[in-house]
């Protein structure tokens, strides 16, 4: 009936409204961020003032609202997933690459994204060939688009940089192939579908009212991760 659908509509209108504001919250917190992150900052001391920034703009308040999962803070050779656990006494340096990734949430929807910080322009080809794969990632997908189609969009635009570490040898950039972005759900970082890097993926599909975290994963080294170090991230499903 025509009631329902105004009904629909309206959710629809207070999801995106949601959507916004949280994706304008982490704009904010962002760019504050950006401001004073330098070398010589303990990175434990970032993610504090990140995380209470954060939590200051979205006005954290219980299950409704607040950040959207510990803020990490990844390191050179760490590709995700890292976060100073009390105790932690690391240091920004002036030749790190640090992933800063952090979330907003707002009635139960998270907008995860993630940007990388460098200080020495030697790293700047890996930070546009990861940047310019991403936008590639965000602009192929789409309704009915099949995942695997996505994550070979995203290997063809990362692949085709090379960076120069040391004076006259050029260094592949590669995707890490064992990393992902992800579907995300009410109230769920991993909502079940992931969206890969490189190709030959999963030919799922794409569907009308998903959200995606388009993820892109740059690499001078091998191309896949393993576990290791302390556990500073966990999930409560």
């Amino acid at each position: 009936s025509s009631a329902e659908a105004r009904a629909r509509d309206n959710l629809q209108q207070d999801l995106y409204a949601n959507v916004r504001h949280a994706a304008e919250v982490h704009r904010q917190v962002r760019s504050y961020a950006q401001s004073f992150i330098q070398p010589g900052i303990p990175l434990i001391d970032m993610c504090e003032r990140l995380e209470s920034k954060n939590r200051e703009l979205v006005q954290e308040g219980g299950l409704g609202r607040g950040i959207g999962f510990p803020t990490g803070c990844s390191l050179n050779h760490v590709a995700a997933h890292y976060t100073p656990n009390p105790g932690d006494n690391t240091v920004l340096q002036y030749d790190d690459v640090m992933k800063i990734d952090f979330g907003v949430q707002l009635e139960g929807r998270i907008i995860d994204s993630a940007w990388t910080v460098s200080f020495n322009p030697k790293y700047d080809p890996l930070l546009q060939a990861v940047k310019e794969a991403t936008n590639t990632g965000i602009s192929t997908a789409g309704i009915d688009v099949r995942l695997c189609d996505v994550g070979e969009a995203i290997q063809e635009v990362m692949e085709s940089y090379e960076i120069e570490l040391t004076p006259g040898n050029l260094t592949p950039i590669r995707c890490i192939r064992n990393l992902n972005g992800h579907s995300i759900g009410p109230y769920q970082i991993h909502a079940g579908k992931s969206v890969p890097i490189v190709k030959g993926g999963d030919s799922t599909k794409m569907e009308e009212g998903e959200m995606y975290a388009i993820e892109t994963f740059g690499t001078t080294g091998r191309g896949y991760v393993v576990e290791d170090m302390e556990c500073s991230h966990y999930m409560k499903n």
